[in-house]
């Protein structure tokens, strides 16, 4: 499958070192299995959707491969009836993107709702304006996740995440925004894992095949933000945390020093991220520690 960026960048699986010559990585390719992850992410979704006693999700549904990955699944595990897509466009959103979300809309049969954000992004930045870029997108973000979770209450529905497990693990993505959900289908299947599954299930190829982008702001993508593209932080995530290769044998295994470095910085410095907020414990049954809820065990 063609995916984006590849055309300017080190093919997957090749480490190009400093004296210009180059060496393979030996570490093994990351397994994909599509058709098994449906029939796993479906009865996942449906299972901790009803377990909750509710029968319906929301989803923010930005035109991108996650969200219209994580919306036809949804879709296939509740009855689309039971899936309710929220565009959220900012007025800086790349049309093409609301664009591709009506294809996944009308691909899955869902019904949509559409809330443009603009005016209270604007009136709040209008107080500071001096804020910067990263600032104006964590709150585009945290915006969206109130504006779904208002939803989700009206709707009698649980949020469903979009966010994949690269993302998670570099923590490219925002605390209480796009991160926050009450169930999460795709956060144990790296980006070029994702790409699979869309493509299996019928997410549509240009959605597929786009370069992936957060849209918040113009012109924006994934790969020239983080600096390396997805197919390769993909392989070396996959052999330092599946594989639980050593600094030693990532670098035995072909890649540079400074990827290595800068990637275990951002899984290292984005911890606080994946972790509900740190209680102190002072008691003997502590929440997420000793204390597990019955339901989570299946009781």
């Amino acid at each position: 499958m063609s995916t984006p960026g590849s055309a300017e960048r080190t093919p997957a699986g090749v480490s190009v070192e400093q004296g210009g010559g180059v060496t393979p990585w030996t570490c093994p390719p990351i397994p994909t299995n599509p058709p098994l992850i449906r029939r796993i992410l479906t009865a996942f979704i449906a299972n901790e959707v009803r377990k909750v006693g509710v029968e319906r999700v929301v989803v923010g549904l930005s035109g991108g491969v996650d969200s219209a990955t994580s919306c036809l699944l949804a879709a296939e595990a509740l009855g689309p009836q039971n899936v309710l897509a929220i565009k959220m466009p900012y007025r800086t959103s790349s049309p093409e993107s609301l664009a591709h979300a009506d294809l996944v809309i009308a691909r899955a049969g869902i019904p949509s709702l559409e809330v443009d954000i603009t005016p209270q992004i604007d009136a709040y930045f209008a107080r500071f304006p001096d804020a910067d870029r990263v600032r104006r997108g964590n709150k585009m973000a945290r915006e969206r996740m109130t504006i779904l979770y208002d939803h989700s209450a009206r709707w009698h529905a649980l949020v469903l995440g979009t966010s994949n497990k690269t993302e998670l693990l570099l923590g490219y993505g925002t605390l209480h925004g796009d991160m926050a959900s009450a169930l999460n289908p795709l956060g144990d299947l790296y980006k070029t894992q994702v790409w699979a599954l869309a493509e299996h299930i019928g997410v549509p190829a240009e959605i597929v095949r786009k370069q992936p982008s957060a849209d918040l702001w113009a012109g924006q993508t994934d790969e020239a933000e983080l600096g390396f593209g997805y197919r390769d932080v993909d392989r070396l995530l996959y052999c330092m945390v599946d594989l639980r290769y050593s600094r030693a044998e990532l670098l035995a295994a072909g890649f540079p020093e400074s990827f290595v470095r800068r990637v275990s910085e951002m899984v290292r410095n984005s911890q606080f991220k994946r972790r509900l907020p740190i209680i102190a414990k002072v008691s003997q049954r502590t929440i997420d520690r000793d204390f597990r809820y019955a339901r989570d065990w299946g009781v």
